[in-house]
């Protein structure tokens, strides 16, 4: 166990590596081409420790890529690591953010707002106030008594995320011209409405929940061998799944109001992390946040450079690069299903 853990620590910390370079890479790769040495001179700058930068160089680096690079790594790791919390809680692989109504709500009240209250600039609260809603419906319709059964909680996540999108298409049916052509890249994900004021308030919504969660991988290991016998061993499962579900909620919400319906990271990532470092959720869950993040800074690279100087939708590409490797890890299960 203490060589899985230590090997564990060694992986979250090549990947906290491979992080700080993607990131780098993605304040520097740009459709504009600029010095990567500027980028030093820009940071120290505003730090103080130089009395003059390049303007154009500083518009680009401090304006534009590192409000985008730090809003993609938070969209980024939140939503792995509730997605990684989530398959935990429900023992199901296929478990994500998205199950549980956070995604449809977001995408709901963000909608909503710009189609129904006619203004674009109120859809990232709506979004988070969509996604508390949704999540806290689906938690009380799976409450039986005082328990809260998960297959419950996962089919009222698939109910409510149709009838989200399902009114969803009606909000977009009724809209003008305008108001459909923002909703609909929205929708597919986008992370060019990044600036340092977007950044301020998604890391309220994020940053503290990131934290916290790790708290109840000791939990969640427990609740990998059945409900009843994580209560079993001491753990309040009722106050668990209560406390990820808040946390997922937060995280996800924020990151659907800043940066639209991005799939596939929270189902993909965690599979991924936990294929090459194990289910021990005290290694899982930072390591699927940190992975996140870097799955998310090279999305948003490839949809800033592929198609320059036109933006491809980030969602788009996050669904490009999950959605073979999911169908290739089905394969993998398949075969070992078939030698067994």
């Amino acid at each position: 166990m203490l060589k899985t853990r230590k090997a564990g620590l060694r992986g979250i910390l090549l990947l906290a590596l491979l992080l700080v370079v993607v990131a780098l890479a993605g304040c520097v790769i740009g459709p504009v081409s600029v010095p990567a040495s500027e980028l030093p001179r820009v940071i120290a700058f505003h730090l103080g420790l130089v009395d003059s930068v390049d303007p154009t160089a500083d518009a680009i680096f401090w304006s534009l890529r590192i409000p985008r690079v730090i809003l993609a790594a938070l969209a980024g790791a939140s939503l792995s690591m509730s997605g990684a919390a989530m398959q935990g809680m429900f023992r199901n692989a296929l478990a994500d953010p998205a199950l549980i109504g956070v995604s449809g709500g977001g995408a709901l009240g963000a909608v909503g707002a710009a189609v129904v209250g006619g203004s674009l600039a109120v859809m990232p609260v709506a979004a988070i106030i969509g996604a508390l809603l949704t999540t806290a419906l689906v938690y009380n319709l799976a409450k039986v008594g005082s328990r809260v059964q998960s297959q419950t909680m996962l089919l009222a996540g698939l109910a409510v995320n149709a009838l989200s999108g399902a009114l969803v298409g009606f909000l977009i049916q009724i809209a003008d011209y305008e108001q459909v052509r923002g909703v609909l890249f929205w929708l597919l994900g986008s992370l060019s409405g990044a600036s340092w004021g977007v950044c301020a308030i998604a890391a309220i919504f994020i940053i503290v929940p990131l934290f916290v969660m790790p708290r109840f991988a000791r939990a969640l290991n427990a609740m990998l061998l059945g409900d009843a016998e994580a209560f079993y061993l001491g753990y309040d499962v009722r106050r668990v799944k209560r406390a990820c579900v808040a946390l997922s909620a937060f995280m996800v919400g924020a990151s659907v109001a800043f940066c639209g319906a991005i799939g596939f990271v929270g189902l993909v990532v965690p599979h991924l992390v936990r294929m090459v470092l194990g289910p021990d959720h005290r290694v899982l869950l930072p390591a699927s946040a940190i992975g996140g993040a870097i799955l998310m800074l090279l999305a948003d690279m490839a949809a800033r450079t592929l198609d320059a100087p036109a933006e491809l939708p980030v969602g788009v590409l996050t669904a490009l690069m999950g959605a073979p490797f999911f169908l290739y890890l089905i394969q993998i299960r398949k075969g070992s299903l078939h030698l067994k």
